[in-house]
């Protein structure tokens, strides 16, 4: 922490003491709003109420009159979210503290919808200081750090382990298949080849053999890394629009539905459908996140080691290499209020993130660790899933910049992807009308290899 922020949290803290009795004497009520939460990340924002819950018992300690009134919102549609807050914003109502992707804090910054969290919080304190180092970099943007990690995941490769044997594979081969995708012996095109086995076979219907997200996501970054694509240049920060790896992408795909393993009209399809069928042997590969742990078992899928194995994303060809990506989610704290309120909010946030209250949200809803003492935690220390996924993925993750021109360069990326996927255009056209666009558009913020 610089001086000048050390000096301008120094003179919250004392304004806040000088008007404690007016401030905490009356009664506070914070909002938070969490997007992409389903039934299992109820503790996105529980942690919320269970840390106001604490913040008013060591408030009463210390003979402060101080009620904190929680006001939770979940959505599961992140288009619902996105358009919920920008409407919120717009009539200065926006919640105070936000639950969102990494990649909205540039924009959002921008903007002036949030304030930066290290000028209410000192991140060399505790819990902030066990927080992973590349996790509060991502909550990061222009020098200043936004934001907390709320959780942290990564997006593996799936197999089902009984089709797998069923075209003949030993129970050997298929749990040293994470180590040999790790050193690029087993390649994405070598999935598409065992997929169109468990077709032929019988095991899985046309279409299923493999089975990627059926929506737009921060997955198919993946595939553009597994053909040497490279998203952002770290020296000067810029998006990279990597030609080659764009094609041979989008040609993966194209090629999954010749060979018939994935439908030319798979995107679409219901969620609720797509884990059915993954979590239940109905489809043969695919891809997903850490936290489809917990919904497979939802969906009656009660032996997941002895039925699925799971990998890094292959690598594509030789310019590429096997990845994941991290995709966490973020508390923010938005201009909602005053410095009091934000200062309030703030502690909220801290508290949640300690490492017991984080691995409640970790374990029900099969997500990471956000930092390095949750591992000590029983509850994240005995949870197999928990433990195998961080060694074998996160070593390996690749994140997505916090670029206020990211959000473009992605619609256009999967605009592209959708096209030369459902066969309304070729690669060859799919590649070159993206390339024109990010010309004509943004071609300030891209560098063109």
């Amino acid at each position: 922490m610089t001086l000048s922020k050390s000096l301008k949290l120094a003179a919250i803290t004392a304004a806040l003491a000088l008007s404690s009795t007016a401030v905490l004497a009356k009664d506070l009520t914070i909002s938070v709003w969490s997007g992409g939460t389903g039934e299992s990340e109820n503790y996105r924002v529980d942690n919320i109420e269970i840390a106001a819950d604490e913040l008013m018992r060591e408030a009463a300690i210390s003979g402060e009159e101080l009620t904190i009134k929680v006001e939770k919102k979940t959505f599961t549609s992140w288009d619902d979210f996105k358009q919920a807050v920008t409407l919120a914003a717009e009539s200065k109502t926006a919640p105070n503290i936000i639950v969102t992707g990494h990649e909205d804090i540039a924009p959002w910054s921008q903007s002036g919808l949030i304030r930066p969290i290290e000028d209410y919080i000192d991140l060399d304190a505790w819990p902030m200081s066990q927080i992973y180092p590349n996790l509060l970099d991502i909550a990061s943007f222009n020098g200043q750090v936004w934001g907390l990690p709320q959780d942290a995941e990564s997006r593996p490769f799936f197999f089902f382990k009984p089709h797998m044997k069923a075209i003949g594979y030993s129970d050997e081969q298929i749990e040293a298949l994470p180590a040999k995708i790790e050193s690029g012996d087993y390649t994405l095109y070598d999935a598409l080849n065992d997929a169109k086995k468990m077709q032929d076979a019988g095991l899985v219907e046309q279409g299923h053999g493999f089975y990627p997200r059926v929506s737009n996501g921060p997955d198919y970054w993946q595939f553009y890394v597994s053909f040497g694509g490279e998203i952002q240049d770290k020296e000067t920060g810029k998006l990279v629009f990597n030609k080659q790896a764009m094609t041979d992408m989008y040609q993966f795909f194209a090629d999954a539905v010749k060979m018939g393993v994935t439908s030319p009209t798979h995107l679409g399809t219901d969620w609720g459908q797509w884990y059915n069928e993954v979590a239940n042997g109905k489809a043969g590969i695919w891809h997903g996140g850490t936290w489809h742990y917990a919904r497979y078992k939802k969906e009656g899928q009660q032996d997941f080691f002895g039925n699925i194995q799971f990998s890094l994303i292959p690598e594509g060809n030789a310019n590429g290499k096997p990845n994941t990506v991290t995709h966490p989610l973020v508390y923010l704290v938005s201009n909602t209020g005053d410095d009091e309120v934000a200062e309030i909010s703030s502690q909220l946030v801290a508290i949640a993130s300690e490492p017991r209250l984080n691995t409640l949200h970790a374990i029900k809803s099969g997500h990471l660790a956000i930092g390095s003492e949750q591992t000590a935690i029983p509850l994240y220390a005995n949870d197999r899933w928990a433990s195998e996924a961080t060694v074998r993925l996160l070593p390996h993750a690749v994140s997505m910049p916090n670029n206020t021109e990211f959000g473009a360069f992605w619609n256009v990326m999967f605009k592209g992807l959708e096209a030369s996927w459902t066969g309304q255009k070729s690669v060859a056209d799919a590649v070159a009308d993206v390339e024109a666009e990010y010309k004509a558009t943004m071609a300030d913020a891209i560098i063109m290899k």
